[in-house]
């Protein structure tokens, strides 16, 4: 049970006995898309209890380059996963340079499930222009 997150867990005990689909990976993939897709919407600062729980501002990186922007970037988030989810181990975040759209931001996110035989997964990243953050298991 430990694929999915309390609250999870808690709305699967009151939901329909045919309701839960997918294998324990599949469960836990899908439920850390969802945490991290969560955890990346929230800006840094934005939560009282946890003042660094968020991404930082990504307009304020005081790179000279989109280069050097999306290193520090990718860096601010690997620290973060790391810090706020437990289920991923061996946690390497890349920026992905992408010339044909200037307007977002694209990372390869790579890790290992912790109690699932260390199996590797790989997401993908999207910062859209107006700041929204999308995570999807690669080749999904």
């Amino acid at each position: 049970m430990y694929e999915e997150r309390l609250l999870e867990r808690i709305a699967d005990l009151e939901a329909p006995s045919g309701r839960r689909k997918g294998t324990g990976v599949s469960r836990a993939v899908d439920s850390i898309i969802r945490h991290l897709q969560r955890m990346m919407n929230t800006r840094q600062g934005s939560v009282p209890i946890a003042e660094d729980y968020g991404v930082p501002d990504m307009t304020n990186f005081p790179a000279q380059d989109l280069a050097g922007a999306g290193k520090d970037i990718a860096g601010a988030i690997r620290d973060f996963i790391r810090t706020y989810e437990p289920r991923l181990d061996k946690v390497r975040v890349e920026f992905e340079r992408r010339d044909e759209n200037m307007l977002s931001l694209r990372f390869r996110l790579e890790g290992n499930l912790v109690r699932e035989n260390k199996i590797p997964v790989l997401f993908e990243t999207v910062v859209d222009a107006d700041g929204k953050v999308s995570v999807m298991s690669e080749g999904a």
